[in-house]
């Protein structure tokens, strides 16, 4: 079995969570403190397309920004930096499809915060940089962590948006979602199981994970 669409799946998870759990993050945060609720349906739709588009029509997006022929593609070409049947494509594909739902669960669990505590903090003289970290954070973090581990598996799995703008080229941008697809287009079943093992066992993994941040969620709630 080649290894190297596990290794590239990892490298590709690893790298784009980095990203995506930040940027997530930062957005979530500014989309709640948004007074326009007519704004934030806006923004939200926005941020949440990936998550409700067919994955190729994500990489046909990507692939019209980022394309040789287009000014974007034509820009970074002339600095050096190839994005396209690249490894770069595989991160960039990755993180656009998995932002939503990093987005999501890091939403969902600040506005699940109790805006007492937030009162409080500014009332005891704490900034807004401190209440975020001192307050926000503390009770959010099973959510935004269950967010972040759903978004890691999403970069794992990704196929059509990976395929359309990064290829399925062996060594470089074949990932496990695409193995599987070559394996199986090739008639090599063994291949395909072995590599289909590995997916399940990582989901398996994941799943367990998020209950484990759910249960915690659900305790802490509870105790409080």
């Amino acid at each position: 079995m080649d290894l190297s669409p596990i290794l590239i799946s990892m490298k590709t998870a690893c790298t784009a969570i980095f990203f995506t759990f930040f940027l997530g993050l930062l957005v979530a945060l500014i989309t709640v403190r948004l007074k326009s609720e007519k704004i934030k349906m806006v923004l939200d739709g926005i941020l949440t397309l990936p998550m409700v588009l067919p994955p190729t029509v994500a990489g046909f997006f990507l692939l019209f920004i980022f394309g040789q022929k287009r000014p974007v593609g034509i820009f970074l070409n002339s600095i050096g930096i190839k994005i396209v049947f690249n490894w770069t494509a595989t991160v960039i594909a990755a993180v656009v499809i998995a932002f939503p739902l990093m987005y999501r669960s890091a939403r969902g669990a600040f506005e699940q915060v109790d805006e007492n505590l937030i009162f409080a903090g500014r009332t005891l003289g704490m900034s807004e940089w401190e209440i975020f970290w001192r307050v926000i954070m503390p009770e959010a973090l099973p959510g935004v962590l269950s967010g972040g581990i759903l978004a890691f598996a999403r970069g794992l799995g990704e196929f059509g948006a990976t395929a359309m703008i990064a290829g399925n080229i062996a060594g470089k941008t074949r990932t496990l979602p695409l193995a599987i697809y070559s394996a199986v287009a090739g008639g090599n079943m063994e291949e395909a199981y072995g590599y289909v093992a590995i997916l399940v066992v990582f989901s398996f993994v994941i799943v367990v994970l998020m209950n484990v941040f759910a249960n915690g969620r659900r305790k802490g709630r509870k105790h409080g």
